[in-house]
């Protein structure tokens, strides 16, 4: 009876951890994509132009994909199990060899 406390308590922690990812990926998107459009709703306020908002707007996408590929590349690259819960092993050059 242990042992299945100790298996809710492990998914549970894994559940919250996922969402904490997900959550991470919203934000990591949106906030540059606002901070972007925004600075650009000044610029052609300033300058009286149209366009330097959708440029910054597809300026901040950009940055907000690079922000999620970076925060991605961390999570598996600190995961060691596989979605099958099988034990995935790194050779000296970080090439990952799943069984």
């Amino acid at each position: 009876m242990r042992a299945s406390g100790e298996k809710k308590e492990k998914n549970r922690r894994r559940t919250v951890e996922l969402l904490g990812m997900i959550s991470q990926f919203g934000i990591s998107m949106l906030v540059p994509m606002f901070l972007c459009f925004f600075a650009g709703r000044a610029l052609d306020a300033h300058f009286g132009t149209v366009w330097w908002t959708i440029v910054l707007f597809f300026v901040g996408a950009l940055a907000g994909f690079r922000n999620i590929w970076v925060v991605a590349k961390r999570y598996f690259k600190n995961d060691t199990e596989s979605l099958s819960g099988m034990k995935v092993e790194e050779d000296r050059e970080g090439k990952v060899d799943r069984p």
